[in-house]
């Protein structure tokens, strides 16, 4: 009984936790993430210019697979020590060193460690759309990114959006989620296709 009644003192506390305090809680119990995603790219005008769809998942620490599914395939993988990017199209891939691929991208926030202050400014943001939204601001300049906005649900990830220098929103909705699955060791091994180029390695 006693029990029961501290579980229903904490649920105000944390259905009112702000998103500094959700983004915090996420690091201390999310180690892995499997999703679908929805991505919309705006200009500064507010038009769309880009909409793609895929599943992510996700194993800190460094560990993440994008894979674009439409209209274009593409696949982003962080092994731990190298991030490689795979364009079947092309048959090209991109690859560069963890440290320089993430620095202080939307992907050190997710896929990094839980000292996120070390590279980022947060600060709690009000949207009223029932999620809780972080402003992540990042301390290098050469991030590419002005702001990235975290919004949370029970300490689930629900949204992304990044701002860049250029105007440009990057909005990432998440579904199907499932926290802490049992994930694969193969799905963040990367093996360079049969003639593929090899760019930056």
């Amino acid at each position: 009984m006693k029990r029961l009644l501290m579980l229903l003192l904490l649920l105000p506390a944390l259905a009112q936790a702000g998103g500094t305090e959700q983004l915090k809680t996420f690091f201390r119990s999310t180690s892995a993430m499997k999703a679908q995603f929805l991505q919309v790219v705006t200009d500064s005008q507010g038009r769309k210019v880009q909409q793609v769809d895929g599943s992510m998942q996700l194993q800190r620490p460094g560990k993440f697979r994008w894979d674009y599914n439409k209209p274009f395939v593409q696949q982003i993988i962080g092994d731990g020590k190298r991030v490689w990017l795979y364009d079947p199209e092309l048959n090209q891939v991109t690859v560069r060193d963890m440290g320089q691929a993430l620095g202080s991208s939307p992907a050190a926030l997710l896929a990094g460690s839980k000292e996120i202050e070390n590279s980022f400014v947060l600060k709690d943001e009000k949207r009223g759309d029932g999620l809780e939204w972080v402003s992540a601001t990042p301390k290098q300049q050469e991030s590419g990114f002005e702001r990235v906005l975290l919004g949370f649900a029970q300490g689930q990830l629900r949204e992304v959006e990044m701002h860049d220098s250029f105007g440009h929103l990057t909005r990432i909705q998440f579904s199907s989620i499932e926290v802490n699955p049992g994930l694969s060791a193969q799905s963040f091994r990367f093996v360079v296709p049969s003639g593929a180029d090899v760019v930056g390695e």
